[in-house]
């Protein structure tokens, strides 16, 4: 715009997250901001009064509102000083009134809202989300569950994938939301009550299953199951351990025998320590050294490192189910091999899930091309060589080929008679739960059936399962004519 011949009003601000001066910076920027509106540099003497609240007078003299006056006015011609690029402030009466809201704000703004929902979305309240998964469809449809249908044996179908905190610490470069939910550093937004949460997540799952009715494949049988989930992923999109009532929503979902398997991003270690039971805890270890975590997690938090090796300490003091998940990404942490296996010992995890990257398209905020996403072949290479680092301590335990998935588990703990006992006795975890008493990760586990052990010949796809594999058509060349003289 000054380009084209505008005035600059007030110099661009800038503030970096990292230095934890942010709000101090972006409010010398907003008093910079009302100076002008108060008459520009000649009226520089002009003070932003206590409360916050300027009043722009129509014959351009500028008086401070007293609280007096803010009490007769019913709040509808006050906008948020954050708001007036994106709406002029209203007039009445001559007066244009800006004010700094009191309240916290919610999560999920408009534009925010507009775009998860494009995505596929379904947004609980101010700050939650749920979304049908793909594999819960196909399950449906008797096609194959996901890899936590091979490796613990949940029913894909009545599985709900979900989240109480759309925000999170971390803008990771293979993020599959493009960026599009919040990022925060804490909890400082509007807080929904956890059994509302849980309700609203209810009731939209069940509808988008709904939705499935008539489908090739999908069964009466299959639909009914489907409306009555047994299992939620809190892991659909930002940082669930964030939602300051996470333990409360934990038990709501437990009192209907809902098992729980919980990703946090590694930033928040006192969550992790203040987390009660649940059914199975994921850490993300998307990478194995400072550098490369910063390239690739491109965390908020300026001791992201300590943060990350404290979550992982924290995950050893978990008497039930741990997990550490690492996402594959080729070219930015595949040559990490020695330095994965050195944090094996700082929390000493139940399970270590090795899955590839999912390449999700071309994105203004990520590098990443299809050359980074590895071939099964490279996870179970990798797998193995970890294994063997161990000394016998984890072994390979099983495969879910479709995902390009790989799991690894604690011989001493999981493997019985050389059988693996990688599934987990939902019943029995809700038994314990209810209880009350102290129980440990042995306590729920199940055999896991051969199909899903490592190395059988279906790869981890369940035989009971209908394999699909999409006709691809491949139109011939045309083959060149004789020409007749």
């Amino acid at each position: 715009m000054v380009g084209l011949g505008g005035v600059e009003m007030v110099p661009v601000g800038e503030g970096d997250v990292d230095d934890g001066e942010l709000d101090g910076v972006f409010q010398d920027w907003c008093d910079g901001v009302i100076r002008v509106l108060k008459g520009g540099s000649a009226r520089e003497r002009s003070e932003v009064s206590q409360n916050g609240v300027v009043e722009v007078v129509s014959d351009g003299e500028y008086v401070d509102s007293t609280d007096d006056e803010e009490e007769e006015d019913n709040g509808d011609d006050i906008v948020d000083l954050e708001d007036i690029a994106g709406k002029a402030p209203s007039r009445k009466n001559g007066v244009v009134k800006v004010a700094k809201g009191d309240g916290k704000k919610e999560m999920v703004t408009p534009v925010i809202r507009a775009s998860l929902t494009k995505q596929g979305y379904k947004i609980i309240g101010s700050h939650s989300g749920v979304k049908i998964c793909r594999w819960t469809k196909s399950q449906l449809r008797g096609r194959g569950g996901c890899y936590k249908h091979s490796f613990y044996g949940i029913e894909s179908h009545r599985c709900m994938e979900t989240t109480p905190s759309l925000a999170c610490a971390n803008k990771c470069v293979f993020c599959w939301r493009h960026h599009t939910n919040p990022v925060g550093k804490s909890w400082q937004w509007k807080m929904d009550d956890p059994k509302e949460i849980v309700k609203g997540a209810l009731d939209l799952h069940t509808k988008m299953i709904k939705q499935m009715k008539g489908v090739p494949g999908v069964t009466p049988e299959r639909l009914q199951e489907g409306l009555t989930p047994r299992h939620c992923a809190l892991s659909l999109v930002g940082e669930p351990i964030m939602y300051p009532e996470i333990n409360a929503l934990v038990d709501e979902l437990h009192g209907k025998r809902i098992s729980t398997f919980l990703v946090t991003n590694a930033q928040f270690p006192e969550k992790i320590l203040m987390m009660k039971p649940i059914t199975q805890l994921y850490v993300s270890v998307d990478a194995a050294t400072k550098e490369s975590l910063k390239a690739i997690d491109r965390p908020l938090f300026a001791d992201f490192w300590e943060r990350f090796i404290d979550s992982l300490k924290a995950l050893q003091e978990k008497q039930q189910r741990t997990v550490y998940r690492l996402t594959l990404v080729k070219g930015w942490n595949t040559e990490e091999l020695e330095a994965y296996f050195n944090l094996f010992s700082i929390g000493k995890p139940d399970f270590i899930e090795i899955k590839g990257v999912t390449y999700c398209g071309s994105s203004a905020t990520s590098k990443l091309t299809m050359e980074n996403v590895p071939w099964h072949a490279d996870v179970k290479a990798f797998s193995e060589a970890l294994s063997l680092k161990s000394n016998g301590e984890y072994e390979v335990a099983c495969e879910h080929a479709h995902s390009c998935c790989v799991l690894l588990g604690r011989t001493d703990k999981f493997k019985v008679d050389g059988k693996w006992f990688t599934w987990i006795d939902y019943e029995k975890f809700h038994d314990l739960v209810a209880s009350g008493e102290p129980f440990t990760s042995r306590d729920y586990m199940a055999e896991t059936p051969s199909w899903a052990v490592y190395g059988a010949e279906e790869g981890g796809f369940d035989p009971e399962q209908l394999r699909y594999k999409k006709e691809r058509h491949h139109h011939p060349k045309p083959q060149p004519q004789a020409v007749l003289a």
